[in-house]
């Protein structure tokens, strides 16, 4: 039985690229005779509710993703079986952490060769992210705190949106980060582990579940976090002084802060996390509500994604 793709294209992605990127290749998925039917996002949380229609018949699926980060959290939010799809990626996005920490092509054309004649898969794990009773989904990473501050300036700066232009757009969270190390404020966390061993992080600056290696648009926060090994990576930066804060932060850029006093990295299926401020939360970089309170895990179920 031959191929079925269902692309989902957000068209605005990278300041318009998305739409420039499927004009580039529908050409190549006509030429090689390919069955295939093409979804364009129209506004935020629309791809989530594309995959929840697509998926609704709980049948084996193919579901290519055209976008960044944002967009491949909220098909993977819609989808209603994750074992029964097949997820390949073409990234357009300014962070692109789910393709780094995966390394997947960055250029469309290998990108495309690897979701349509790639062989090898990853079944990789999906975390899930309970705040207040709602939950969510997430590849790369959930987090609260300093990380979550910048992406919710990230979705609204014109920072952002110059740089895109420029070809820069992951230098957006670099400059958002450094603007939010002058205002934001740590809180204290009462981290709990699955086995019940409980600690105590006073001047907490963030807390990041990462699922991969990478948040932010390229800062490795947790270098060991494997996407495959049922786990998460729990990185938390605490009792950090701005200066040693601004020296780590060009070490995170390469993996290299670990080790250092006031960076604890912990591994765990499943975490929950109490703070003693209303602090800001993410699930790969899509911002939520303000929260006190959270809890991470890993899900039974696999996904199954192309790689290399």
């Amino acid at each position: 039985m031959d191929k079925y793709y269902e692309f989902i294209v957000n068209p605005k992605a990278r300041s318009g690229m998305g739409e420039m990127t499927w004009r580039m290749i529908e050409p190549e998925l006509k030429k090689e005779k390919l069955q295939y039917k093409i979804y364009f996002t129209e506004r935020r949380d629309h791809a989530r509710k594309i995959a929840e229609s697509i998926t609704r018949d709980e049948k084996e699926h193919i579901i290519v993703v055209l976008g960044g980060d944002g967009t491949v959290n909220e098909v993977v939010n819609g989808i209603h079986d994750v074992e029964k799809v097949t997820f390949g990626y073409i990234p357009i996005g300014s962070g692109n952490d789910f393709a780094r920490g995966l390394n997947l092509p960055k250029d469309t054309k290998e990108a495309l060769e690897l979701v349509l004649h790639g062989e090898k898969y990853i079944s990789a794990d999906v975390g899930r992210f309970v705040r207040n009773g709602k939950e969510r989904r997430f590849l790369v990473s959930a987090g609260m705190g300093f990380d979550a501050a910048v992406c919710h300036e990230v979705c609204v700066s014109k920072w952002k949106k110059l740089l895109n232009k420029m070809g820069l757009g992951k230098l957006s969270y670099l400059v958002i980060a450094l603007h939010r190390l002058r205002i934001d404020h740590p809180f204290e966390a009462m981290v709990e582990l699955e086995d019940g061993t409980i600690r105590k992080f006073p001047k907490t600056l963030f807390i990041a579940f990462m699922n991969l290696q990478y948040e932010g648009g390229g800062f490795r926060f947790c270098p060991e976090a494997s996407v495959t090994d049922g786990a998460l990576d729990v990185a938390i930066a605490h009792e950090l002084s701005l200066l040693k804060i601004f020296c780590l932060l060009p070490l995170a850029l390469i993996g290299k802060h670990t080790g250092f006093r006031g960076v604890t990295i912990l591994k765990a299926k499943k975490v929950q996390v109490r703070s003693d401020a209303v602090v800001p939360v993410h699930t790969d970089g899509e911002p939520g509500f303000p929260r006190k309170e959270v809890y991470a895990e890993i899900i039974p179920e696999k996904l199954r994604i192309l790689a290399k």
